[in-house]
């Protein structure tokens, strides 16, 4: 099977989502024109560690496995459990790779392990605070099991982050689901490594403040350490409840932290204000485990250009049918279809 990488976005999410379904599915596939619409063409160093994480799970050969590549063919074998190790070596995304790899590695035949280094906090991906407070919880009502451990932080441009994982296979998916936002009030951690504690500090209170309007309780955790490879801050929001939000912001040089605190606290308030249960972000990641999962059904706060990318992936690879109901950027429900 031919898949465009630069179908839609055109971006990393195109290749990991269809290396991990290939890796389900034993589809053999070739991805040509991968980021061609991008500045800098083909493999960055975290698409190429998905890629290498993906295929060790499911003993896949793949050619073209090379920082650059427009163009690879990847041949799955059979999943297996064990232990993986994957070093980004930059401050490339830790989560992105762990996303591709948890679609496979939950129907392994044992369970696995990886550690990952890399970027844990960095713009662009979901902060491990996100993975764990709003993804990991998402999919666990579909009966997913993993726990997930973060050792150490990484920001750009150093990286040097470590996250673990440890993941029970499963037989199948429970479908999902959820239409209607069920919330209980606001939760966050905001961390400065290698930077004034002062600097969490303001981001928290900064969120808070613009948070406060929402009629919600707001508990905003504070993490300082000296424990990394270099300076950096960030801030994650996500709402208590059955139905998990979230909002983030990552500090960056010239950036106030009393500016990122506002950026997650807006960006979680764009979502409360839907009335959807799910946000924007959850919306694209959920797609691949709908297909694997039919009869699901999730509101999203907001339809995206990423979303409906993910869904021409997911139907052409599974061969499963999804229903939209919602316009481009609007709130929308998204079906998986028997």
């Amino acid at each position: 099977m031919e898949i465009d990488g630069s179908l839609g976005e055109g971006g990393g999410a195109v290749i990991r989502i269809s290396t991990a379904l290939s890796a389900l599915t034993s589809q053999r596939i070739k991805i040509i024109n991968i980021r061609a619409n991008r500045p800098q063409k083909g493999l960055a160093p975290q698409h190429l560690h998905a890629l290498k994480a993906v295929a060790q799970v499911s003993n896949a050969s793949v050619q073209g496995l090379q920082l650059g590549s427009q163009e690879i063919i990847f041949v799955p074998g059979e999943l297996r459990g064990g232990s993986f190790e994957v070093d980004i070596k930059t401050a490339g995304s830790t989560t992105l790779v762990l996303q591709a790899f948890m679609i496979p590695a939950a129907f392994a035949p044992s369970a696995v392990d990886i550690s990952l280094t890399g970027g844990t906090d960095v713009r662009w991906s979901p902060s491990v605070d996100y993975l764990k407070n709003v993804t990991i919880p998402l999919l666990e009502k579909m009966g997913y099991k993993i726990r997930l451990e973060l050792v150490r932080r990484g920001h750009f441009p150093r990286g040097g982050g470590i996250i673990k994982a440890k993941i029970t296979p499963i037989k199948k998916l429970k479908p999902l689901k959820i239409l209607e936002a069920e919330i209980e009030g606001i939760n966050g951690l905001s961390h400065a490594i290698n930077l004034p504690r002062h600097v969490a500090e303001r981001q928290a209170a900064s969120a808070e403040k613009i948070l406060k309007k929402t009629g919600y309780n707001v508990d905003i955790q504070i993490e300082h350490s000296n424990q990394g490879m270099g300076p950096g801050s960030g801030i994650v929001l996500w709402t208590k409840g059955k139905t998990p939000l979230g909002g983030s912001a990552v500090g960056e040089r010239g950036k106030t932290a009393e500016r990122v605190g506002k950026e997650a606290a807006n960006n979680l308030l764009s979502s409360l204000n839907s009335n959807a249960p799910l946000d924007k972000y959850m919306g694209d990641q959920i797609i691949p485990y709908m297909a694997l999962a039919p009869d699901s059904a999730i509101k999203t706060a907001e339809l995206t250009p990423h979303s409906l990318t993910n869904i021409k992936l997911v139907e052409k690879i599974t061969a499963k049918k999804f229903h939209v109901e919602g316009a481009l950027g609007e709130p929308a429900v998204i079906r998986s279809l028997f």
